[in-house]
């Protein structure tokens, strides 16, 4: 296996040798063949194909239906790394919904002057009318997915945030289902720790932020675009596996100022809904006119306290990557600590000085805009050509306070299985946070995108990458078993 950076099996340096974790995998794997292991592999695809575990890929304006590349090969963290990260996570969330609270409240982080205040009230994200509405029990973002990297033993990086409709938490759930059915034995003998109960953690999550008058068994919906999204198998997914009502926006209506659910046994009052609908379309009365996907008078329901949304409209502020690159600022203000987990150093190229850096060191940086997602509109200068950095600088100047700049890291890589063997590819990690009224949950580890592309970082399936199993296992438990 061809070795480069640190990798997570290997290590780094000159000397390397297989990392602790690893040391019951790497066994395993000295006694499997490739061609074994490619069965595996196909086999996998197999019980993909059969679940319809799929995700939408939009080109041309045509929708096509793809499987979830899966990678058998594991990626393997150390109990007490995660410990760790764990902590830094949950400090995180927290410091995400005490900024969210803040700049819809008394915008003391304003007044302190850690943040421009154009960056908010210009923020296409920010939503003024949040200002006079409050959530149930002050909590804004529910469910966030926080976008992890790794460049070497110690070093765990923040990447980005996903505040508003974080997607993936289903295919993290199917990984480990697909791994426990392809290697029972492998999986046993690792002591890995659990993520099955993160559906329990979801249902009792949302439940636990319903209207308090609502009574003692409050009614949750997921309310999904329909199947043409390109996540509507996670929100299928999701509403299966908690016993929520999977809805359109058609199936539900407002009355009274209470939002209801179509049944064939008449209404039923709706407690909590679960949106998987960005803001912009959830009630056409407040938001987008011309929506077809949300519930008009949603929001009216919503500020007479009627009706939980999760997660709260306005959160897609927290996404936004400029915002992004204060977050060190933001978790002191609000935590009186330094953050656990580092952010990736970050130019904003609003600034003038961090603009003409920017400019004059295109080809060593990767570029993203502010708002951007899914590896669309970001430049990846070591591997773009000329004429690509040349377009993306007319873009970059054009406007510049669309764009943020950050170094090209040497995301650590992990094993992962090819027609030649097991190679290197660069990995990111997506550990997903739950925040209710009484406090954060967290499943260890989370899920890892890998770019299956040689040499490639960018990870997200629509372009290219795919997924693996996250195993988070204690040193100490691990034994190495003959097979």
């Amino acid at each position: 296996m061809k070795k480069t950076g640190f990798d997570e099996m290997w290590g780094g340096g000159k000397t390397r040798s297989i990392r602790k974790p690893y040391l019951s995998f790497a066994k395993w794997v000295d006694e499997v063949s490739v061609d074994e292991m490619l069965i595996r592999q196909a086999s996998a695809e197999q019980i993909f194909r059969k679940t319809g575990i799929t995700f939408a890929v939009y080109s041309n304006d045509e929708a096509e239906e793809r499987i979830i590349p899966f990678d058998i090969v594991p990626r393997i963290i150390a109990g007490s790394e995660w410990d760790k990260l764990s902590e830094g996570l949950i400090q995180r969330a927290n410091a995400i919904n005490m900024f969210l609270s803040d700049i819809y409240g008394k915008k003391e982080i304003m007044k302190a002057g850690i943040l421009p205040e154009d960056l908010i009230y210009a923020n296409p994200q920010y939503r003024l009318q949040m200002t006079v509405i409050k959530p149930p029990h002050d909590v804004w973002s529910h469910i966030s997915g926080i976008d992890i990297v790794r460049t070497g033993a110690d070093d765990f990086f923040v990447l980005e945030d996903n505040a508003r409709t974080p997607s993936g938490v289903s295919y993290m759930l199917e990984d480990r289902e697909a791994m426990q059915r392809l290697f029972p034995s492998l999986v046993e003998q690792h002591k890995i720790r659990p993520v099955s109960q993160y559906t329990d953690y979801l249902i009792e999550t949302l439940r636990s932020v319903a209207p308090p008058n609502c009574g003692n068994d409050p009614m949750v919906v997921i309310l999904t675009p329909g199947p043409y999204n390109s996540a509507f198998y996670e929100h299928s997914f999701l509403a299966d596996r908690t016993g929520a009502e999977l809805v359109e926006g058609s199936d539900l209506f407002v009355k009274d100022r209470k939002v209801f659910m179509r049944t064939t046994e008449g209404p039923q009052q709706v407690d909590v809904i679960y949106r998987r609908v960005d803001d912009d379309f959830i009630d056409p009365l407040m938001f987008n006119p011309d929506s077809m996907l949300g519930v008009p008078g949603l929001m009216d329901a919503y500020a007479q306290g009627n009706v939980t949304i999760v997660n709260a409209p306005g959160t897609g502020i927290a996404d936004d990557k400029a915002i992004y690159s204060y977050m060190p600022e933001i978790i002191k203000f609000y935590t009186g600590k330094d953050a656990i987990i580092p952010n990736v150093e970050t130019y904003r190229c609003r600034e003038a000085d961090k603009l003409k850096y920017v400019n004059d060191n295109l080809e060593k940086l990767v570029v993203k805009l502010v708002d951007g997602s899914g590896g669309y509109g970001m430049l990846v200068g070591p591997t773009s050509t000329k004429a690509q950095i040349e377009d993306f600088r007319k873009a970059l100047l054009k406007e510049p306070h669309r764009f943020i700049a950050q170094p090209t890291l040497a995301l650590s890589t992990c094993p992962t299985l090819t027609d030649s063997g097991l190679c290197p590819r660069h990995v990111d990690l997506r550990p997903f946070i739950l925040t209710g009224s009484k406090g954060v949950n967290i499943v260890p580890g989370g899920l890892t995108r890998v770019a299956l592309t040689e040499g490639s970082l960018v990870v997200n399936s629509s372009q290219g990458g795919g997924t693996k199993d996250t195993w988070v296992v204690d040193e100490n438990n691990i034994k190495v078993v003959e097979e």
